[in-house]
């Protein structure tokens, strides 16, 4: 999915200054909402694959039995506290 490209395009008048140009076009750039939708996208990822979710979700659910079996045997290794000192 792409942004839909859209140019945007301003015309200097009279004796308007270059740094009053820039400025009306950089809200103009803002409003069109081109930029907002790239960054956006910029770091989307992909939909996981139902199979790839299965396995996943098989895998975390063997993970589970193992350790309530070791649990129930007293074999759980022993976690180290996390947090403040």
């Amino acid at each position: 999915m792409s942004a839909p490209n859209v140019n945007v395009e301003v015309q200097k008048t009279g004796s308007e200054s270059s740094l009053s140009l820039l400025r009306r076009f950089s809200k103009r750039v803002q409003s069109s909402g081109v930029l907002t939708k790239k960054r956006s996208l910029r770091y989307k990822t992909r939909n996981q694959s139902t199979l790839r979710k299965k396995t996943a979700t098989l895998k975390f659910l063997d993970r589970m039995a193992e350790r309530e079996k070791l649990a129930k045997l007293g074999k759980l290794p022993v976690e180290k506290k996390r947090g403040r000192r």
